[in-house]
């Protein structure tokens, strides 16, 4: 069996190998820096779990799931996440993954996550969970609750700095398409295009420049 890493910062690649070598020995652990090394690993080897960073540095870790899970739909994904938002925890489950735990949960965590997972049940790390629950009841309606999953890609990609003509032909849409969902994302979110990084950054949903 295969479970193959995924974040962009060597150091917390190699933290999480060993331990995962040396808690489950029956499984062989790949690593990968980005979404496109991680392509590349998929298609050569069958992965069995996938824990990946929500921020990667120059990606976002849920469009990636979205789109790994459309090529790989058996695939388990285990976000990991500095983030301990409720709305981006939402918004994470909603790719289809199978977990979420924060990176600052014990080395047990992940673990118990992987072996949970492997058994068709999803796993959010307690703490988080009871976060989660909390903030349902008090939060305000976070971005990511305002948009489709259609308009949020555009919205997560615009902000990341990517034209309509990008956006357009990574999602295979039209860039009209593009533009008319631009109009609808800012008049949902009240806000302009060129302010779209800024906003995401405040809610966790990319990293600072």
């Amino acid at each position: 069996m295969n479970i193959l890493l995924v974040d962009d910062h060597a150091v917390v690649r190699e933290g999480y190998k060993a331990l995962l070598n040396a808690m489950l020995p029956e499984y062989t652990v790949l690593e990968a820096a980005d979404g496109q090394q991680t392509h590349h690993l998929l298609k050569m080897f069958t992965i069995d779990t996938l824990v990946l960073d929500i921020n990667l540095a120059k990606e976002s870790g849920l469009l990636l799931a979205s789109d790994f899970l459309a090529k790989q739909p058996s695939l388990k994904i285990i976000f990991f996440s500095m983030f301990e938002d409720c709305a981006i925890l939402q918004r994470a489950m909603q790719t289809g993954a199978m977990g979420y735990i924060s990176k600052s949960s014990p080395p047990d965590t992940l673990i118990s996550a992987i072996k949970v997972v492997a058994k068709g049940q999803k796993y959010i790390e307690r703490s988080l969970a009871v976060n989660l629950a909390n903030q349902l009841l008090n939060a305000d309606v976070d971005i990511a609750e305002k948009l489709t999953k259609r308009e949020f890609e555009i919205f997560i990609a615009t902000a990341m700095g990517k034209t309509r003509f990008d956006i357009a032909n990574e999602l295979a849409l039209s860039a009209k398409t593009v533009s008319n969902a631009l109009t609808v994302i800012k008049r949902k979110l009240n806000t302009v295009p060129s302010e779209f990084a800024e906003l995401a950054t405040k809610h966790g949903y990319v990293g600072k420049a």
